[in-house]
């Protein structure tokens, strides 16, 4: 995979937090629907730091897969792109 500062990952592999987070965010759609998570809602979900998670939303931000929200004092909000969604919706199988 390449991210999107030009640097492929070794061995081919996905960093496991960006896994953990489409994954989180693909759950997040689907209970929530149109509504974004809070950052600190899907660092739980996720179990990253927030420090983690905002590097990966940014990634994925950059990438077109994830919009976020952040407001001037800090709190924000995240959810999948229609081009992230159908990602993760290839990548996972139905949570059901």
């Amino acid at each position: 995979m390449t991210l999107p500062d030009g640097k492929a990952e070794e061995n081919g592999a996905i960093d496991p937090a960006i896994v953990d987070v489409l994954l989180v965010l693909r759950q997040a759609g689907i209970e929530s629907g149109t509504s974004p998570w809070s950052l600190p809602k899907i660092a739980k979900r996720a179990q990253l730091p927030m420090s983690v998670l905002r590097r990966v939303l940014t990634q994925l931000q950059s990438a077109g897969l994830a919009e976020v929200s952040l407001e001037e004092d800090g709190r924000g909000h995240a959810s999948l792109t229609q081009e992230g969604a159908a990602l993760a919706a290839q990548l996972f199988s139905d949570p059901a």
